[in-house]
């Protein structure tokens, strides 16, 4: 058993005290140094150059203060760790730019700011950087989506529905369906990058300030696209961390989604798809074995992205509107984890999709199995025969048991006895013939968003002159940040 007296001795009689230190600072600190020394560094140069232009402070303390921010921002972040004298890394560089120009010019970087804004804007920064990646990543997959899909809007497979052969359709239409549920994820993802890209600089602890500052060209030397205007939102909002958290939760639960069909789809009872030698780790005991362990990792490293999400919004979870750590400095780095490992999984899988191999011949066969075009019948007998539909789909429910119960596939059925028990009506060879074809199940389903080829190919057209204009807009955007960033670190006096 611990001794009490001496754990309180130990503990030290002023703050902060050593398991603070420990468990606290120090964890802080090397987070703060390992996420956020640029961007913070970058928050001082804008300040500085704003409250210059504004006449807040003479133009040769800026020019003064300037040459002291650059100089320390060349430190060695490796070098760095906690320092008891400074509370966290915020303290250490003001003291070490003050090392560099005076402590009276460094103190007059904090005018018309307090670790409140500066925070926000810190945090911002970083994950726009994050989720610049992210979306990037995301449109390369979705890319390399749509060439895959165009390439195999002939191959014909079985769709499943509840794990079940349900009906023929084909890779390009399936691939298609994931392309398009990706979009709706890097949707989700620009629309908390806009949320995201707003800057929280000028409103000070809460309250904004008496100084004449100018929030807007803060703003502008940072690359934000513009303020969280009202001050107290700046600092009390969370919903910028909300809305990032779950536009990623959703993109990995829906990636992992169709990351299981994959795994499905590899094994060699299935054998739709081969990985690449790359993306496959043998077994140390049976070499037979192709390991589809790129594919896997991905599922699991899927899994921890949303993991680290949710986290981040279960600790804003009934949280105070206003200032508080929940939403600082301990909620930070699950979210950047987050970030990390769903590029990790979005360039792994692409990885996967631009080399995998896929075995057309075996894929329609297995669509040809199962009686999985029997609702072709019913809609022949409805269609063709004038059958009423729901009886149509009695006849080829009877169908389908007998099948089952005879261990028979469709193709193994004559007309004559398909006839004989459908007694009443009786279907042509040629037409039984097109009810036992995943192809023609596949041609004739061409309405809109069908898996008809020509249907496919006209969507992925679509896509792709869609993809081309999400491109070049993304861009410019990529642009505006890169020419701002690159502008703020040319800037001179």
């Amino acid at each position: 058993m611990r001794n009490i007296q001496e754990f309180i001795e130990n503990e030290g009689d002023a703050f902060p005290g050593k398991t603070y230190v420990e468990e606290l600072l120090k964890p802080v600190f090397n987070d703060q140094r390992d996420y956020l020394f640029h961007v913070m560094f970058d928050i001082h140069r804008a300040h500085c150059i704003m409250l210059m232009e504004q006449g807040i402070i003479p133009k040769e303390d800026a020019a003064s203060m300037l040459k002291g921010i650059d100089a320390v921002s060349k430190t060695d972040i490796g070098s760095l760790s906690y320092e008891p004298q400074f509370e966290d890394l915020f303290f250490m560089m003001e003291a070490k730019i003050g090392e560099e120009i005076g402590s009276e010019l460094a103190g007059k970087l904090h005018i018309a700011r307090s670790r409140n804004d500066m925070g926000v804007a810190m945090y911002r920064l970083v994950l726009r950087g994050h989720l610049l990646q992210t979306i990037d990543a995301a449109m390369d997959l979705g890319d390399i989506l749509l060439r895959q899909a165009a390439s195999h809007k002939d191959t014909v497979m079985t769709a499943y529905t509840h794990t079940q052969p349900a009906q023929p359709t084909t890779l390009g239409h399936y691939l298609l369906a994931v392309h398009d549920v990706l979009q709706r994820d890097i949707t989700r993802l620009k629309a908390a990058y806009a949320t995201v890209n707003r800057s929280p600089m000028g409103a000070a602890a809460l309250t904004t300030t008496g100084f004449p500052i100018n929030r807007e060209r803060v703003a502008e030397l940072l690359g934000f696209e513009g303020l969280v205007e009202n001050s107290y939102d700046a600092i009390g909002g969370a919903d910028y961390l909300l809305e990032t958290g779950t536009a990623l939760m959703t993109c990995m639960v829906n990636t992992g989604r169709w990351i299981q069909d994959f795994l499905q789809h590899v094994t060699r009872e299935f054998g739709t798809f081969k990985v690449a030698d790359p993306y496959v780790q043998i077994s140390s005991i049976m070499p037979q074995k192709r390991n589809p362990v790129s594919i896997e990792h991905s599922r699991s490293i899927a899994s921890s992205a949303y993991g680290d999400a949710l986290a981040a919004v279960n600790m804003i979870h009934n949280t105070p509107f206003g200032d508080i750590v929940d939403t600082e400095d301990d909620l930070q780095p699950h979210l950047y984890r987050a970030f990390h490992n769903a590029n990790r999984v979005l360039k792994l899988m692409y990885a996967v999709i631009a080399t995998i191999s896929v075995d057309k011949e075996h894929a329609k066969s297995m669509a040809k199995k199962s009686s999985i075009t029997i609702t072709e019948l019913a809609d022949t007998l409805s269609r063709d025969y004038g059958v009423p539909f729901r009886k149509a789909h009695g006849i080829a429910s009877t169908i389908a048991k007998r099948s089952v119960a005879e261990r028979k596939e469709l193709y193994e059925w004559k007309v004559a006895d398909i006839n004989n028990l459908i007694d009443e009506i009786q279907l042509s060879e040629k037409d039984w013939q097109k009810v036992i074809s995943p192809d023609y199940f596949v041609e004739i389903r061409s309405v809109r968003g069908g898996p008809n080829a020509t249907e496919v190919g006209r969507m992925i057209g679509d896509r792709l002159e869609k993809m081309k204009e999400c491109r070049n807009a993304w861009a410019e955007k990529r642009a505006l940040v890169e020419e701002t960033h690159d502008a703020l670190h040319a800037f001179v006096l």
